[in-house]
């Protein structure tokens, strides 16, 4: 059904992401040239020690408070401040802008949005996206550095932005979700025709339903930045589910400036121990490894493979379909039961490995052989699940890479809890 328009507007919502703090104030500036805009952000950098320094701006005023937290994570900043700030500007402003501190990633803000409930000023609870219209993610991007920052190894540390507590994600990691999240990329500063060149190849295969301008563009056209236009497959902040096509937005596959796309797919499972071998070839001249993985010694555990740059996370992500009853096959999602259906095995049902890799120089064969290499072989696979139980597994319940012999297999929250502390 149409919307009633003699129905009120709902306030306009939009996330305002990015690591070059430049870049992203000049983007605030000229979305606050509109008078019914409101500008809201917190800086972030102590809130290790419960202080979050929160400010709201319009095109007149510039307010700063200080907020103490009763603990010091983003999660209690979203839920205590952010979330029932928001709310309390529908129906009073045209449009908030949700302007990011620069280390975070807009997924998991999204995700907050639209599924934790907060305190509205009648005293009820809401969830921020029922209330305000969220219009998408702008995404600012360093032009000169943005490819040497997704393909490094940098810390957090390395950059003046501050770090967030038990934060071990780098620079890459950073950069490369505020990218693939964006509906629009604004690429800020100068840089030589072939950097500019692979920088547009990476972010047309990382983010392909994103559009992208530079900030001499939005500029001139501020009206870009709103967002009212943009095509039916964009994001406008929905998170994906784990099982959703990893090709989202159909991409172009073939290379570009050094830059291509590799699908991996196989209908048997990986030797852990292999597999943990294999995973260096997604830490060199690679930008981003996205995938399910499917390992012998789980055989009910949807296993989440994450790279950037030079880091590689590993972690328990749900379950497979297979050998579940029809109590969970009715609550999972309509395409993915679709497509679990579309492909089932006889033997695995649903079960198979599906990687994708976003490469800067490295070349499919060795990937793809590898991989191949780290499943299990014929004679492995004919000995059954129960040999299959008793191989080396060194991943424990979560693992990165390189290793950290102190803290590989400390237990870390399912992806899908994008509610816990970070």
């Amino acid at each position: 059904m149409p919307p009633d328009p003699r129905a009120p507007r709902r306030t306009e919502l939009l996330v305002l992401a990015g690591l070059p703090r430049d870049t992203t104030e000049r983007i605030a500036g000229l979305l606050l040239a509109d008078p019914g805009t409101v500008v809201v952000g917190h800086d972030l950098r102590d809130v290790a020690t419960g202080l979050v320094r929160r400010r709201v701006r319009t095109s007149s005023t510039d307010t700063r408070t200080d907020v103490r937290l009763a603990h010091g994570c983003v999660s209690c900043t979203l839920r205590e401040d952010l979330l029932p700030g928001l709310l309390r500007h529908a129906g009073t402003a045209a449009r908030v802008v949700l302007h990011l501190d620069p280390v975070l990633e807009p997924e998991q803000v999204c995700w907050a949005l639209a599924h934790v409930l907060a305190d509205t000023p009648d005293g009820g609870r809401a969830v921020v996206t029922d209330v305000l219209d969220l219009r998408g993610v702008v995404t600012a991007v360093d032009s000169p550095r943005w490819l040497d920052d997704a393909t490094g190894d940098a810390e957090l540390d390395d950059r003046d932005v501050g770090r967030l507590p038990d934060d071990e994600r780098t620079v890459a990691q950073v950069v490369t979700g505020q990218a693939e999240f964006a509906d629009l990329l604004v690429l800020g500063g100068t840089a030589p025709g072939w950097t500019l060149a692979r920088t547009h190849a990476a972010l047309a295969r990382l983010a392909p339903t994103a559009r992208r301008a530079t900030l001499a563009a939005v500029a001139a056209d501020p009206g870009l930045l709103a967002l009212h236009d943009l095509p039916a497959d964009a994001r406008r902040g929905r998170v994906d589910d784990v099982h959703a096509p990893l090709l989202r937005g159909a991409p172009p596959l073939d290379e570009d400036c050094g830059l291509a796309l590799h699908v991996f797919t196989a209908r048997r499972p990986f030797h852990p121990e292999r597999l943990h071998e294999a995973i260096d070839v997604l830490l060199d001249g690679v930008v981003r490894t996205r995938g399910r993985v499917w390992l012998a010694t789980r055989p009910a555990d949807v296993l989440w493979l994450e790279s950037a740059g030079g880091g590689l996370q590993i972690g328990h992500a749900g379950s497979w379909l297979a050998d579940t009853g029809p109590d969970v096959w009715e609550a999972a999602d309509p395409q993915r039961v679709a497509l679990a259906a579309a492909g089932w095995d006889e033997r695995f049902g649903d079960r198979a490995q599906d990687v994708v890799v976003l490469s800067d120089g490295a070349r499919s064969e060795p990937i793809d052989a590898a991989l191949h290499a780290a499943l299990l072989t014929d004679d492995e696979l004919a000995g059954g699940p129960d040999s299959w139980a008793a191989l080396p597994d060194p991943f424990g319940w979560w693992h990165t890479d390189p290793c950290d012999t102190t803290a590989a297999h400390a237990p870390a929250p399912n992806r899908s809890d994008r509610g816990g502390h970070r």
